[in-house]
C-alpha cells in the first residue's frame, strides 16, 4: 500500500470541493480513517452521518472513516448504500454533518469523499477542506471518549420527502431510467415504487456494479446516452432519465430519443418553482443558456448569475434566499432540499410537469428551448490568459457587444454569446457558445475556436 499520507499526495487528492483519486495508490482505508478523524475534529459535531456508493472499495473506506470519526469522539450514523443526494437528505433531515464515499461519474478505479456540515452545507477548500487536509497531514491529539457507530436506514424517508416536494399527479407515464449501474439503481425503485400505477418504469442497468460494465455513468457524454435513447424509442416511452454514478445529476431524453439540454430543464423547473413562489430568485451559472434568465424575468422572478461550480451556486442561494438553482452540467439545487443538488428531484419535477399535460415532452419543452448551444469545447492552450486577452481585444470594440470577467471571459451580443474559461487543473480553455439559430451559433463558435487555436 502506498503511503497515502504523504503531503504531496494529500495535495493531489484534496480537490476544491472533495477528496478524489485512484484506489489504492492515492486513496485507501488509511487515508479514509485519518480523514474521518480530522473531519470530526474540524466540524466539532457530536454526530456525523456516513454513506457510500456501489464501488468495491467504498464500504471498507466508509467503515474506516467512521472508525476515525468515532475515535475523535463523534457518534457515527451509517446509512449504508446511498446516492449523494440521499446523504444530503440524511444530513438535512437528521441535522448532522455528513460524508459520502463516491467518485461520482469517474471510472471504476477512482473513489472519493464528499463532505458537508449539518443541513448539507458544503465543505470546500475555503470552508474547512484545507483544514481537514492539514490535520490529516499533522494529526492533533484526541481528547475525550470514543463515539458510537450505529446504522440508520433513511431510504424510505428520502423517497417520501422528494415526492412531497414534487408530487406526480395526472396521466400515467412510461419512463425508461438508466442508472448506469450506479446509485439510481438503489434509489429509483424506492421513489418510483411510491408512485404505484402512475409510472410504468422500465429499468436500464439498475444492477449496482462499480465496474460499470455497460457504459460510464457520466450522462453528460453523448455516447453514454445511446442505450437510453434507443430504449425510449423502442418502448414508445414518454421520457428517459439518465443518472450519473452517485445520482446527484440527471439528464433527460424526450419521447423522440433526443437529449434535452440541462438549460432547458433548468428553465422548466424554474417555471414550476416560480409558480409556487412568485417573484422568487433563481440562480443560474454563466454558461447556462440565456433562455433561463429571460424566462425567469418573464415569469416575474429574479435571475441571478454566478460563476461555474456548486460552491458558488450554493453560496449565492444562501445569500439571496433563492428557491432554485441550475447548472448546465446537470446539477439542480433546491432551497427546500437544504440548497443541495438532487438528480432525482429534478427528474420528479419533469415527470410532474409532463403528467399534468397530454402533450409529448418535446412539445412541453419547446417554449423553454430558445437558443442553439455548442456544448463545451476544450482546446489545449499553454498561455490561457494571453489568448483570453486577445479574444477580448478582438470583440470588445465591436458594436452591440458587451464583455465581462465574472468567470473567464463572457462576450454577449443580442444574437449570440460565448464564454471562454480556463481549466483549474489542465492547460485547457473551455468554450461555450450559443446563438439564436444553428447558423449563428456555428459562425460564432468557429470564429472563436479559430482564434483560440491559431498557430498553436
Amino acid at each position: 500500500m502506498a503511503d497515502t499520507l504523504d503531503p504531496a499526495n494529500l495535495h493531489a487528492v484534496f480537490k476544491a470541493y472533495d477528496v478524489r483519486g485512484t484506489v489504492p495508490d492515492q486513496i485507501d482505508e488509511q487515508l479514509a480513517h485519518a480523514t474521518g478523524r480530522a473531519f470530526a475534529q474540524v466540524v466539532g459535531a457530536a454526530t456525523v452521518v456516513v454513506g457510500y456508493d456501489m464501488r468495491p472499495s467504498s464500504p471498507g473506506m466508509a467503515g474506516a472513516f467512521a472508525a476515525g470519526a468515532s475515535e475523535a469522539g463523534a457518534d457515527v450514523v451509517m446509512i449504508g448504500l446511498a446516492s449523494t443526494d440521499q446523504l444530503y437528505f440524511a444530513s438535512g433531515h437528521l441535522g448532522h454533518p455528513g460524508a459520502m464515499f463516491t467518485a461520482s461519474h469517474n471510472p471504476a478505479q477512482y473513489n472519493g469523499i464528499k463532505m458537508c456540515r449539518a443541513f448539507a452545507t458544503p465543505v470546500g477548500m475555503e470552508t474547512g477542506l484545507a483544514e481537514i487536509r492539514d490535520l490529516v497531514a499533522s494529526p492533533r491529539p484526541v481528547v475525550g471518549p470514543t463515539g458510537s457507530i450505529s446504522e440508520h436506514d433513511v431510504l424510505e424517508a428520502y423517497a417520501a420527502h422528494l415526492l412531497s416536494l414534487a408530487p406526480v399527479v395526472g396521466r400515467r407515464l412510461k419512463v425508461v431510467a438508466d442508472a448506469g449501474n450506479g446509485m439510481a439503481g438503489h434509489t429509483a425503485p424506492a421513489v418510483f415504487g411510491r408512485l404505484g400505477d402512475q409510472v410504468d418504469l422500465v429499468p436500464l442497468y439498475f444492477d449496482l456494479d462499480g465496474s460499470f460494465p455497460n457504459h460510464e455513468a457520466n450522462p453528460i457524454e453523448p455516447a453514454n446516452l445511446v442505450d437510453l435513447q434507443a430504449r425510449v424509442v423502442a418502448e414508445g416511452a414518454d421520457i428517459g432519465l439518465a443518472f450519473d454514478g452517485d445520482a446527484d445529476r440527471c439528464f433527460i431524453v424526450d419521447e423522440r430519443g433526443e437529449a434535452v439540454s440541462p438549460s432547458t430543464l433548468t428553465a422548466l423547473i424554474a417555471s414550476r418553482e416560480l409558480a409556487k413562489e412568485p417573484g422568487a430568485t433563481v440562480i443560474h451559472n454563466l454558461i447556462t443558456s440565456r433562455s433561463v434568465p429571460e424566462i425567469v424575468l418573464e415569469l416575474g422572478g429574479k435571475p441571478v448569475r454566478t460563476r461555474v461550480g456548486h460552491s458558488y451556486i450554493k453560496a449565492t442561494m444562501a445569500e439571496t434566499g433563492a428557491i432554485f438553482g441550475g447548472e448546465h452540467s446537470g446539477h439542480f439545487y433546491f432551497r427546500d432540499f437544504w440548497r443541495a443538488d438532487s438528480g432525482m428531484l429534478a427528474a420528479l419535477h419533469t415527470l410532474a410537469a409532463l403528467a399534468e399535460t397530454e402533450r409529448p415532452l418535446s412539445e412541453l419543452l419547446a417554449q423553454f428551448d430558445r437558443y442553439v448551444l455548442s456544448g463545451e469545447i476544450n482546446s489545449e492552450v499553454a498561455d490561457q490568459a494571453g489568448v483570453t486577452a486577445e479574444i477580448e481585444a478582438a470583440y470588445a470594440a465591436q458594436d452591440g457587444v458587451t464583455t465581462d470577467r465574472l468567470d473567464g471571459l463572457t462576450v454577449s451580443h443580442v444574437d449570440w454569446s460565448f464564454n471562454v474559461r480556463p481549466s483549474n487543473t489542465e492547460p485547457l480553455l473551455r468554450l461555450n457558445a450559443e446563438g439564436r439559430d444553428e447558423e449563428t451559433m456555428v459562425r460564432t463558435r468557429d470564429a472563436v475556436l479559430a482564434q483560440i487555436r491559431s498557430d498553436r
